[in-house]
C-alpha cells in the first residue's frame, strides 16, 4: 500500500469534467473550496447531525472566500425521508431565497442527502451547479461520484431521477473519524463492489487489510477510497447514462434494493443490503457454472470479515424478493438482467439464468 492523505483525481466527460478532492481536513480549505466557487449564492443542505459536526467550518471555509451569500437548510436523513416531500423543502429554501440559476447547491453528508440535493440541483431553473462534500464512506466511494441524483418512490427505490454531473467533489477522510461503525461497514461493500467486478489487484489488497479498514486506518482509507473513485471514474467516462458498461456498477444492488424495499428501509443501511445483494450475486455466477468454487469462497470470506450481513431480514418472502426484483431499472422488455461475476474482477450483465437457479440461490438466503 503506497497513498498519500491528499490526492486528487478526474472525471473526464468533457465539457463536465471535475475534479475530485481526498484528503484530511479539506473541509476547512479555503484553496480547495476558492477551485471549485464560480458564484456568489450558495445554499448547503445537510441534516441535523452531520451540520451540527461540520456546518460551521464549511461555512467559515465559503466565508472566507469573498462578498458570498451562502445559507443552509436542514432536512431529515435516511431512506424513508428520500423523497419529492424533502426535496420539496430545499426548493421553499431557494425561492423564499430568491436564489437565481446561477447559484450552487451544497451537499453535506452521506449518500441520501447528496441524491436529493442533486436532484433538487438538476430540477430547479432547469439545472444548477451543486457540489459534493461527501462524509460518509459509501458516498465517498460510490454515491458522490457519477451524477446519479434522485429519490425513492413510495413503492420503489430510486425510481425518480435524473443524470446531473456535480462541479467538483470534495472528500475530507476526517469525517470518517466520526462515522458509526456499521455505516463505516456498509461503504465497505461498496469497495469491496470496485474489486469484485474490475480490479482483482485490488481485491486481493482488501483480503489482506480489511482490519486496517476496519480499525479506520488513515492511509488505508486513503488508499481504498482513491483506488475506487479512480475505478468508478473510469467507468463513469466511459458510460455516463448506463446504456452499457456502467450497469456493472450496480452488483448486488438489485437483489439488495428488493431487500430495502420489502423491509421499508427500517432493516438494513443501503450498504448492508448491497452487501448481502453481492452474496446472493456470487451464489447464482456459482450456480450457473460461470465462477469457481474457490473464487466464490474467496470472495464470500472477504464480504465476512467486513461484518456484512449473511442471512435475510426475517419475515421476508422469497417470493415477494423475486416480485420486487422485477421492478428494478435494469428489467428490460420484461426480462430480469442482473449483474453477476465470470471471474473475480469480471462482471457481465445478462437475462441468461434460469428461473430454478435463481430460486434456488433466493432459497439458500432466505428460510
Amino acid at each position: 500500500m503506497s497513498a498519500a492523505l491528499n490526492q486528487s483525481l478526474n472525471v473526464d466527460l468533457g465539457d463536465r469534467s471535475y475534479p475530485i478532492y481526498i484528503g484530511e481536513g479539506l473541509l476547512s480549505d479555503q484553496k480547495i473550496f476558492q477551485q471549485a466557487i464560480t458564484t456568489k449564492q450558495f445554499l448547503i443542505v445537510s441534516n441535523p447531525t452531520i451540520s451540527s459536526l461540520y456546518m460551521s467550518q464549511v461555512l467559515d471555509a465559503f466565508g472566507g472566500l469573498g462578498s458570498n451569500r451562502i445559507e443552509f437548510i436542514e432536512i431529515p436523513d435516511g431512506e424513508r425521508y428520500k423523497n419529492l416531500e424533502t426535496v420539496g423543502m430545499i426548493y421553499d429554501r431557494l425561492m423564499e431565497l430568491k436564489f437565481d440559476r446561477s447559484c450552487c447547491l451544497v451537499a453535506l453528508g452521506g449518500g441520501v442527502i447528496g441524491d436529493m440535493t442533486g436532484f433538487a440541483a438538476a430540477t430547479y431553473q432547469r439545472g444548477v451547479q451543486f457540489i459534493q462534500l461527501p462524509t460518509t464512506l459509501l458516498a465517498q466511494v460510490d454515491s458522490s461520484v457519477g451524477g446519479k441524483t434522485g429519490v425513492n418512490h413510495v413503492a420503489r427505490k430510486n425510481m425518480i431521477g435524473a443524470f446531473h454531473q456535480p462541479s467538483s467533489v470534495i472528500i475530507d477522510t476526517k469525517t470518517l473519524s466520526t462515522l458509526p461503525q456499521q455505516e463505516l461497514v456498509a461503504g465497505i461493500a461498496e469497495v469491496i463492489k470496485y474489486g469484485l467486478i474490475a480490479d482483482r489487484e485490488f481485491l486481493n489488497w482488501l483480503a489482506d487489510n480489511m482490519a486496517l479498514l476496519l480499525a479506520k486506518n488513515p492511509e488505508a482509507l486513503a488508499f481504498a477510497i482513491h483506488r475506487s473513485c479512480e475505478n468508478k471514474a473510469k467507468v463513469v467516462a466511459s458510460d455516463e447514462r448506463e446504456a452499457g458498461a456502467r450497469a456493472a456498477l450496480n452488483l448486488g444492488h438489485t437483489f439488495g434494493h428488493a431487500f430495502e424495499t420489502a423491509t421499508q428501509y427500517k432493516y438494513w443501511l443501503h450498504g448492508e443490503a448491497v452487501g448481502f445483494g453481492t452474496l446472493l450475486a456470487l451464489d447464482l455466477s456459482y450456480r450457473m457454472g460461470k465462477l469457481s468454487k474457490s473464487d466464490l469462497l474467496f470472495a464470500t470470506e472477504i464480504l465476512r470479515s467486513a461484518g456484512l450481513p449473511e442471512k435475510a431480514p426475517p419475515n421476508v418472502d422469497a417470493n415477494v424478493i423475486r416480485e420486487l426484483m422485477m421492478s428494478d431499472k435494469k428489467v428490460k422488455e420484461g426480462q430480469l438482467r442482473l449483474v453477476l461475476l465470470d471471474a473475480l474482477g469480471s462482471a457481465f450483465i445478462t437475462s441468461d439464468f434460469s428461473e430454478s437457479q435463481l430460486q434456488q440461490t433466493l432459497s439458500e438466503f432466505i428460510t
